[in-house]
């Protein structure tokens, strides 16, 4: 291993299973390059061909985290003796993109939607015969008269729909449905999470739902504890609470047989060691089981919405720098800006909204000796379109003055970011290209102004 290599390791964390990076490295040259088996793609190469900036998706990824996934929980279920069933649905909010959905599908994942909009997109899969009939979809979200009359549409047509009731009105169309569905919990245990609000508006207290009369098709209890859960205790503690509730709520409701636990398994975005998720669900499959048995009572199936955790790692978004500029403030902790292409705001949304971290590197010019701290500014007028990582960020030295090209690269944006992009200061979203067996594809153009200005009434 070069010296080089040992440096782009440490800093930069590439080529490490713990990180979810080691489908990246740098060739002799100092570019970064993808791996998919012996398939290799330059990202340099990419940037320069189609322009930046640019996001990369890799379905392969997604397909290889998503089978490795429920090979463990079967392997887990096997090895403990755990009878319930289980079923991972994909949550479509997390990004919607027909390549991510389909990739999904294709390795046995099941969907969760939480709009009208999101099942009409499955009604249409169905239409065109590209999903399996037997896919199961969980209904989130509020639901308004068309999400209920496409849901009651669907169900008549034989495909296996849970709405999930997370409202008094919801709970008065479909307590009595002949259909099949579930119930949200309103958790009172916070997690250390993104989702940490003080009063959820979702779902019923376990008071409430133990007090509702009998359902006439009850099937899942489900709650949603946080997104990107920091500890493993606070993954594993909602659980004892809504097993409680379950149990309790299947003495009067015995067709109940499933728990959802929602989502919030993390990524390490800031590359710092989070909790395994072998022994994350090593964990849950032997409390569940401990906690039926001492009951009596069948393992229930075990329903996980992890959407974040399989398809983040799947997308990198490609800048070129096109400016530098000195830090005179001798308080900064950065030296310099490294402007980009691009925009925080519009292109990496969490970036601004929830102050997200994210794992960068460069793509070319990797000058492991030469570093320096910066900090990214983005290519729109907007004060807060900044990248500032934990106070700055360790980067190599560059002077766009002097003839040379930069690109970098942002890594795990294939969760959410497309799906709340939209277009500060009227700019074009990158564009997007599929790499996969040995193939490059453009799944979405670059946007030309007369683009951008239709979604304005232009």
């Amino acid at each position: 291993m070069t010296k080089g290599s040992i440096v782009a390791k440490k800093l930069w964390k590439i080529g490490l299973k713990d990180y979810n990076t080691q489908y990246f490295d740098w060739n002799k040259e100092g570019d970064l390059i993808i791996k998919e088996g012996h398939n290799i793609y330059n990202v340099r190469y990419l940037a320069e061909k189609f322009g930046t900036s640019l996001e990369i998706l890799m379905p392969f990824i997604i397909e290889e985290r998503l089978e490795d996934f429920l090979d463990l929980v079967t392997d887990l279920s096997k090895k403990i003796g755990y009878q319930g069933k289980f079923f991972y649905h994909y949550p479509m909010k997390v990004n919607q993109n027909k390549e991510i959905v389909m990739s999904l599908v294709g390795e046995g994942a099941h969907l969760e939607t939480s709009s009208y909009n999101e099942l009409w997109l499955v009604k249409k899969m169905l239409e065109q015969e590209t999903f399996n009939p037997n896919i199961r979809i969980l209904c989130s979200g509020p639901k308004t008269d068309k999400y209920i009359n496409l849901i009651d549409d669907l169900q008549h047509k034989g495909i296996k729909i849970f709405p999930l009731i997370e409202g008094p009105n919801e709970l008065k169309f479909l307590q009595y449905s002949k259909y099949d569905v579930g119930i949200r919990l309103d958790m009172p245990i916070k997690a250390s999470s993104h989702w940490n609000k003080p009063i959820d508006r979702f779902g019923f207290s376990a008071k409430e739902i133990l007090e509702m009369k009998s359902f006439k098709n009850l099937k899942i209890l489900h709650y949603h504890i946080g997104s990107q859960i920091e500890k493993f205790s606070d993954v594993v503690s909602p659980i004892k609470y809504a097993l409680d509730v379950y149990f309790k709520l299947k003495e009067k409701n015995p067709s109940l047989d499933t728990l959802d636990i929602g989502g919030g398994m993390p990524i390490p975005y800031n590359r710092t060691k989070s909790y395994p998720v072998d022994k994350l669900m090593d964990k849950i499959l032997k409390l569940i089981k401990s906690e039926s048995e001492k009951r009596g009572l069948p393992h229930p199936n075990l329903v996980c919405e992890w959407g974040r955790y399989i398809v983040a790692p799947a997308q990198i978004t490609v800048f070129k720098i096109i400016d530098t500029k000195l830090i005179s403030n001798k308080k900064s902790p950065a030296k310099k800006w490294y402007v980009v292409d691009g925009s925080f705001m519009n292109d990496m949304t969490d970036t601004w909204a929830i102050n997200q971290r994210w794992a960068v590197s460069p793509a070319n010019n990797k000058k492991d000796g030469e570093l320096t701290e910066v900090w990214f500014a983005g290519s729109s007028c907007d004060s807060d379109d900044i990248y500032v990582g934990d106070g700055s960020v360790t980067y190599p030295e560059f002077d766009s003055g002097n003839g040379a090209t930069l690109y970098t690269v942002f890594y795990d944006t294939g969760a959410y970011q497309d799906s709340l992009a939209g277009h500060h200061c009227m700019l074009s979203s990158p564009l997007k290209i599929i790499v996969e067996n040995g193939h490059i594809v453009v799944a979405r153009k670059r946007e030309t102004p007369d683009d951008v200005g239709k979604e304005f009434g232009w």
